[in-house]
Formats: structure tokens, sequence, C-alpha cells
């Protein structure tokens, strides 16, 4: 699944390529998503500058003169930008928005994903999904306090609360075992027994493996690409994700696999301790 690297990825490379410029009209082969598309797309963005694209989560809010898209790329869905007269559509290739000479393409295999237009009269953050999302993790209000206050009432292992999205956005399965590999905290910690201080060192760790991860592209398991076409990198140097059996970097140690409510979870036992 695209996580925060990767939407913001995606949200940086449209606008880089067709960001201040006016919809030509777009072309919906498939509806069938999460929440369905809008047959009539063309008629509502034609003549419509895309003004900015703002990522909340792992949501996408692209605004124009008269409204909204909101975009949520699901388990396995992609946009890339491309010549839509240079490259021709495959199978999954579900929706153009065209802009001109190129045009921003959404594929999206298992239609986990979608894509929706709202009036300007509607404010997407008002959307019952993105209004109960966390903290942003590059936010000054994502800070060890009140993570510890927010926390103080779960008891859930600190990786499942992690992955709820209420505390903070964008850090799924790959970047959560990531960061509690670098805080050195066990995945299985209730997550109300974590201290201020353990916290603040969590905070630092959901920061750098993000950072890495944006500078290396996001991360490529299946089908994820950039808006440009660009696979990412970011697995290639994970420490702990998809390691099992393989010698933990820091001790030597292997690294255990382990499913949190349905999730596979990578840490080292001796590094990483409850307590």
């Amino acid at each position: 699944m695209p996580e925060l690297p990767e939407v913001e990825i995606t949200r940086l490379g449209i606008l880089k390529r067709v960001g201040g410029r006016r919809c030509t009209g777009a072309v919906v082969r498939e509806t069938r998503f999460r929440k369905a598309a809008p047959a009539n797309l063309s008629e509502l963005l034609k003549g419509q500058c895309l003004r900015s694209i703002e990522r909340r989560g792992k949501y996408l809010i692209w605004s124009f003169d008269r409204g909204y898209i909101v975009s949520h790329l699901g388990m396995s869905g992609v946009m890339r930008v491309v010549d839509p007269k240079a490259t021709e559509p495959v199978k999954h290739d579900h929706i153009d928005i065209l802009f001109g000479d190129l045009a921003v393409r959404y594929h999206d295999p298992r239609r986990f994903g979608f894509l929706i237009w709202l009036p300007e009269s509607q404010d997407p953050h008002d959307l019952p999904e993105i209004a109960k999302l966390g903290e942003e993790p590059f936010s000054d209000g994502f800070t060890a306090d009140r993570l510890h206050s927010a926390l103080a009432n779960t008891s859930l292992p600190i990786k499942e609360a992690l992955l709820t999205g209420k505390y903070v956005v964008g850090v799924g399965n790959i970047y959560c075992s990531e960061s509690l590999f670098e805080a050195c905290i066990s995945p299985l910690t209730p997550a109300n027994k974590l201290s201020t201080k353990r916290l603040e060192r969590l905070v630092a760790a959901i920061r750098q493996v993000l950072t890495l991860s944006l500078q290396e592209g996001g991360s490529t398991l299946k089908d994820f690409v950039s808006a440009e076409g660009e696979q990412g990198y970011f697995t290639l140097n994970a420490k702990v994700y998809g390691k099992a059996g393989k010698p933990c970097s820091c001790c030597g140690r292997p690294i255990k696999k382990i499913v949190q409510n349905k999730r596979a979870t990578y840490f080292c036992s001796h590094c990483q301790r409850r307590e």
C-alpha cells in the first residue's frame, strides 16, 4: 500500500508537470472504486486551472477553480503523468485527467482507491475520513508530549496503535516497523506504557525514516512508481522490514517476523525491548 512518502512523491510529481495548467477534459473508463468516480468528470473539470495539491495523510486534495478532487491510492493505485497520444492505456488504467499534451493517468488494479469531485462549497477537510486523521509527522503538533497524552487511554501494542492513523498519519506498515527499530521499541509494547522519553525517540525516528524514504523515492514492493514513472528504493535499505531470519544490523541476532492484526511485523527482539 502506498504510504506517506509515496503519496507525497506522487503529489510533487503531478504538480511539477501539470500544476498551474488548465484541464482540457478527462477520460473515465471505470467508475467503480471504493467511492464511485463521477462519470461526468470531464464536464466538471474542463477549463479549470489546477491551483494546488495538498496531502493530508494518504489523501490528496486537488484544488481547482470551482471545486476539488479528493483521491486516495488504496492498496495498489498509481498516478503517472504521461503523454496520452504516445502512451496507450493498458489494463487497469481507469482515468485520465487531461492537461493539453499531458495527462495524469490513474492506474489501480484492485480498485481500493478512489477519485471523487467536491464542489467549492464543500470543504474536503470535513470529509469524515479526513477529519478524523491524526497529526502530520512533520508538523509542529507532532510532539512526544502530545503523543504521550493521546496514547494514554489505549493499551494497544504501539505498532497497532500507530497504524490506526489516529495519532499520526501516513506511517504505514513498512515505515512503522523501521521507525520502531530505530527507536529501539518493541512493536508489542502497550502504547500507554511508553514514557515521554521513549516517545521522543520514536517521534525522531519516524521523521528520520520518512525523510530517508522521500530521498530514496519511496518504496516499491509491487506496484508503486512515481508520477514520472520512477521506482522507489527505500526497501533496499530497510533494516528490518522483509528481513526475517537475517542478522540484525546492530547485534547480529536474527530478525523476527510476527503477525499483528493481520499485518506482518519485523523486529529485533534483542535491540527492541518492551521496557
